[in-house]
């Protein structure tokens, strides 16, 4: 049987990692800036993570939610202490669009709507819902098009609340940083007069944290920056460090319903134990304090750089957009500086690195991108 193709993929294969290193089959070592898509929260085969994945999976792996998993409690107390939403419910899933999709799904049975809105060039997942909610065509099929969600344009707030207060709207989802599209954030005033306009309009609001959250901007969730509480939160990538594992955070002001969501996997007592960690991690190892601190070092360290046209972003979620001559510079990083990065379409280059990345590892990628733009 062969695999569906449908990834582009470099012909790498890592069979090692540590930390932000990672080797290939052929020994050769990287240094990771980019985390798997920001999966990498507290660093590859951390020994904590490693230690209480091992002790958990010599006693259960899993079992459904038919019966009762203490673990679950256990990581919603932690989570509730690091993030700040203690008096949220904690809906437990696989992925970040299945906590989207459960997002949506949720606001339109606690609101009785059916439609969305969406900011333009959003990303909230493939799965049916979560894609129509994506501002990409390419990637939705006639199933996903149904005339359920209507984009707006980030920081716009006149262009928001003129649909918000139709009240012909379930919800309003925005991710905390637009990560896909490059690396934008909504503006500090906008999201708190969006916030409002959603309160008053019975229109719930959803921060989709899947890729901004766990530490990764220097708070615990991008949209804290603003210094709103959303309705619904959405989490997945960093949560257990690369274990499969999403989550809703839910207001109170929402009420759970038997049956109402579900899931077969969702919250095993391997995806808590790993969830468990990374919450420990980020708290003993100041890890938010060290995303905000080499954010602004390697910000500090790039500014002036003749290829870079503007660069973006908070903590260590960084979209470094480059002038046109330089759209090779990703695969020069990679194939002659062994650094891996992500990117958001031709010209941008976005730096989603493991958040115990040190001083020393950073300057080794200033240096590496000055040489290779001289």
């Amino acid at each position: 049987m062969n695999l569906f193709d449908v990834y582009n993929t470099w012909d790498i294969e890592p069979v090692k990692a540590l930390g932000t290193k990672l080797w290939d089959k052929n020994g050769i070592e990287y240094l990771d800036l980019y985390g798997g898509h920001a999966v990498i929260s507290i660093g590859h085969s951390h020994p904590i993570y490693r230690e209480m994945l091992h002790q958990q999976i010599d006693k259960i792996g899993f079992y459904s939610n038919a019966v009762c998993n203490s673990l679950q409690r256990v990581f919603a107390q932690k989570l509730g202490e690091l993030c700040g939403y203690n008096n949220y419910s904690l809906f437990l899933c696989n992925s970040g669009a299945e906590a989207n999709e459960n997002a949506i799904k949720a606001a339109s049975f606690h609101t009785g709507r059916k439609k969305i809105v969406a900011l333009k060039k959003s990303f909230h997942g493939r799965t049916s819902g979560a894609v129509e909610a994506t501002d990409n065509p390419k990637i939705q099929s006639e199933f996903n098009r149904n005339g359920n969600v209507v984009f707006v344009e980030i920081n716009n707030i006149e262009e928001a609340q003129k649909e918000v207060e139709t009240k012909e709207y379930a919800a309003f989802i925005f991710e905390g940083i637009q990560g896909v599209a490059g690396i934008y954030t909504p503006n500090q005033n906008y999201l708190k007069a969006l916030s409002e306009s959603c309160k008053a309009n019975g229109t719930i609001l959803i921060a989709d944290e899947v890729q901004s959250g766990c530490g990764r901007t220097g708070k615990f969730f991008a949209h804290q920056h603003a210094d709103i509480k959303p309705d619904m939160i959405t989490m997945a990538k960093g949560i257990a460090n690369g274990f499969p594992m999403g989550a809703l955070l839910i207001s109170p002001s929402i009420k759970a319903e038997k049956g109402e969501l579900g899931t077969t996997f969702g919250g095993s007592h391997l995806a808590c134990t790993a969830a468990i960690a990374v919450m420990k991690v980020i708290k003993e190892e100041n890890l938010m304090e060290n995303a905000s601190i080499m954010g602004n070092y390697l910000i500090h360290g790039l500014n002036g750089n003749k290829a870079i046209k503007e660069i973006r972003g908070e903590g260590l979620m960084i979209g470094i957009e480059l002038y046109g001559e330089y759209e090779s510079l990703r695969d020069k990083l990679l194939f002659q500086k062994k650094i891996f990065t992500g990117a958001a379409g031709k010209n941008v280059i976005r730096l989603l690195p493991p958040l115990c990345i040190s001083k020393e590892e950073c300057d080794l990628f200033i240096e590496s991108f000055h040489q290779l733009t001289k």
